[in-house]
């Protein structure tokens, strides 16, 4: 997926307001899929402890360096802003709105702009102006209490869970709905996602599962939060670990077989056993490797799997041979997804450095206040 594919956004002008976290990743994921995407960067960055060599967030798009708190600063942002099909910004409740860019005069210069808002909690309420991270967000909506063993502490799963799923995916399906809306009525709008949200709806099942008396609300207690003893996870005698999700009772007697266990155990239907039953499993996982189990349980369906490392994934066969990861500029990196029959997306360049694409970006989006050294007059 390297190359020069043109993704099915191709023709789509996004403009992004450099910052860190859910918003740059949006916008990649824009770019992966054909978007020409400029991000607007401030002298100094965006404060990233990484080189922007290996900011993958930043693929795939382009660069020029604005001061918004100069005189022309923000008259260059409106001038892409009129220009552009989608505007994203992650900053705080207002900021926009004090720099002079914000909705009303993007959208009083293009009225079909899409004006995306990537925030914490959102563009009001009682904690809009509060600062946060995503175990913040993921905690207050009941997703975080959802993961950890029963007797322990809720662990948090990096910042994919709010950040990324509840944010970043968030903000890209309104964005591409409003687009839609725009294309079709001429009339642009806002989109407020906060991830606050967008995680809250990501745990609509359980809450159906909830109401229908098929969840506890605790952790450790339920069929997929690592309460039942064949699905979660076992370690194994080299301290690697094997994932198992054996629900359906033809899997799971598949799992059993395979693990050499097939008539010795509790019936899994007795939740009153389960605890003997996870005992027995996991005194079994202990006794090979995770690589021999690998082999064990390699093309079955008994829904068993090792956990790997980041650094071990790209080398798993299914996944290499998919194309799952690729590497670019040296750097290996997931592909761009999901994939299109028609209008591929691709990994076309690599992270854009800021300010390097100043001048091409003035040109190609006709914007001569962006680069001094042009003439013509400032529009």
């Amino acid at each position: 997926m390297t190359g020069t594919g043109s993704g099915p956004l191709t023709g789509v002008r996004v403009v992004e307001l450099a910052g860190i976290g859910p918003a740059p990743f949006a916008a990649m994921l824009l770019a992966d899929l054909g978007a020409d995407v400029v991000r607007v960067d401030r002298p100094g960055g965006p404060g990233m402890p990484i080189d922007p060599r290996h900011d993958i967030t930043n693929r795939n798009k382009r660069s020029v360096v604005v001061d918004l708190k100069s005189e022309d600063g923000p008259a260059a942002v409106l001038d892409l802003a009129g220009r552009a099909d989608v505007l994203l910004e992650g900053l705080r409740p207002g900021v926009t709105e004090r720099l002079g860019i914000g909705p009303g005069e993007c959208l009083a210069r293009n009225p079909r702009l899409v004006y995306g808002r990537m925030t914490g909690w959102g563009q009001e309420g009682p904690l809009a102006d509060t600062a946060g991270h995503d175990i913040a967000y993921i905690a207050v909506t009941g997703a975080l209490g959802l993961a950890g063993p029963a007797g322990g502490p809720p662990y948090a799963p990096a910042n994919l869970l709010g950040d990324f799923a509840g944010g970043s995916l968030y903000l890209v399906i309104g964005v591409l709905a409003a687009l839609q809306h725009a294309r079709a009525t001429g009339t642009g709008q806002v989109v407020d996602a906060a991830i606050v949200d967008g995680t809250a709806h990501l745990t609509a099942f359980v809450h159906g599962m909830l109401a229908a008396g098929a969840w506890q609300d605790r952790r450790g207690a339920n069929l997929l939060d690592g309460g039942a003893p064949f699905y979660g996870t076992y370690e194994t005698a080299d301290g690697g670990h094997m994932a198992v999700g054996a629900l359906e009772k033809r899997f799971y007697a598949e799992f059993l077989d395979r693990l050499g266990l097939a008539d010795t155990v509790p019936d899994r239907d007795d939740p009153a056993r389960w605890a003997e039953l996870r005992a027995a499993v996991a005194a079994r996982f202990t006794q090979r490797t995770r690589d021999e189990w690998t082999d064990v349980f390699a093309h079955s369906d008994a829904c068993v799997a090792p956990v790997l490392s980041l650094r071990e994934a790209p080398h798993h066969p299914h996944l290499a041979a998919r194309g799952t990861f690729v590497e670019h500029g040296g750097v290996t990196q997931p592909a761009p997804a999901p994939r299109f029959s028609a209008t591929p997306g691709a990994v076309r360049r690599p992270p854009a450095r800021p300010g390097a694409d100043t001048e091409d970006v003035a040109r190609d989006w006709d914007v001569p206040r962006l680069d001094p050294s042009r003439k013509g007059p400032h529009r």
